[in-house]
């Protein structure tokens, strides 16, 4: 198909252009220099349809252009990861890009005090455990990175189990994500990184619905000493919102230890309603980091000290377990 002629405006009926004076184009048609501005200039198939649609087209254009690039880099490798395998591009685009809708319109998350969170330096982000699946450690990493004003990134510690599942690890890996331990911990806390724990564990998340916001257990306080020999300040925060996504009715546990899991949930959509059964329900979450609980006036060698320890542990637990109380007394309804 041929390439359709721009009629200009102001030309006669036959479509020919006003007779001016000036030098003659090589087609040996009569044109005047700066006689028609940028924005008057002809425009082509291209440039019509993005006047006509605003922009859509072209914007469409360069997103495309920018995903084949990024898939070009996944290829061939020209990508940076840092030494726990770290992937920003990968984790920004790929993971935490479809978790956004959750984050504001399923879940409609509210964040508190999260101004107690340091724009710069470590901190030990600690956190209650539910939802049977950890979605509520990945709205909490969204909850940091999107509306922190120093858009900080969360670097996870998490269970021997995530790193060992095929698939699962991996993306661990690549969202920045370590093997619970204290070594990995001090580094990236030393690196002045931002580090999550959920120290209740699988306990906290397959905690059955009666005993929900019930804080469990919260190990031997490893977490308190890594806080303590890194000299970091350690950030309560509680989650109001994840217990009720799916509320656990009941354990299979011979289909637990035939999974090799923790445990096997019996929720009200699930295993009954199959692959359906995985939709969370939406309830309306509060996410609330509390005022820091700084570390640096404890002399050297305090992390050694098992009774401080303690306290500092038992501080943390029963600082986000009041939290947890006055949000829910605060929070009109389950899913509202």
């Amino acid at each position: 198909m041929a390439d359709a002629r721009v009629i200009p405006i102001g030309g006669g009926q036959d479509g020919s252009r006003p007779r001016r004076d000036g030098a003659l184009s090589r087609d040996g048609q009569e044109r005047s220099e700066g006689s028609r501005s940028e924005g008057q200039r002809d425009s082509g198939p291209a440039e019509v349809e993005r006047h006509e649609v605003d922009g859509a087209p072209a914007r469409l254009d360069e997103r495309v252009a920018d995903w084949l690039d990024f898939l070009r880099r996944r290829f061939t490798g020209e990508y940076e990861v840092d030494d726990f395998g770290f992937d920003p591009e990968f984790t920004d685009r790929v993971i935490m890009a479809p978790m956004r809708p959750l984050y504001d319109r399923w879940f409609r998350v509210e964040t508190r005090g999260i101004e107690n969170v340091p724009s710069e330096g470590g901190a030990l982000l600690v956190a209650n455990h539910s939802g049977t699946i950890a979605l509520d450690a990945i709205m909490t990493q969204l909850a940091l990175h999107d509306h922190h004003p120093a858009r900080r990134r969360l670097r996870m510690l998490g269970a021997n189990l995530v790193f060992q599942t095929p698939f699962l690890g991996e993306m661990a890996r690549k969202s920045g994500h370590t093997l619970a331990c204290n070594p990995d911990a001090e580094r990236l806390l030393s690196r002045g990184e931002i580090v999550g724990v959920w120290p209740e564990g699988f306990k906290g998340i397959g905690k059955p619905y009666s005993d929900r916001y019930k804080l469990q257990r919260f190990g031997r306080g490893g977490f308190v000493a890594t806080a303590l020999r890194t000299r970091t300040p350690i950030i309560p925060c509680s989650i109001v919102g994840a217990e009720e996504i799916y509320p656990i009715l009941g354990n299979a546990k011979v289909l637990a230890r035939l999974f090799n899991l923790p445990y096997f949930p019996v929720t009200p959509t699930f295993p009954l309603l199959g692959p359906l059964g995985l939709i969370p329900l939406p309830s309306k979450w509060i996410i609330e980091f509390g005022e820091p609980i700084l570390t640096e006036h404890y002399p050297e060698g305090a992390a050694d000290d098992p009774m401080l320890v303690f306290n500092i542990t038992d501080q943390v637990r029963e600082t986000i377990q009041q939290t947890l109380y006055r949000a829910l007394v605060q929070r009109t309804s389950v899913f509202r």
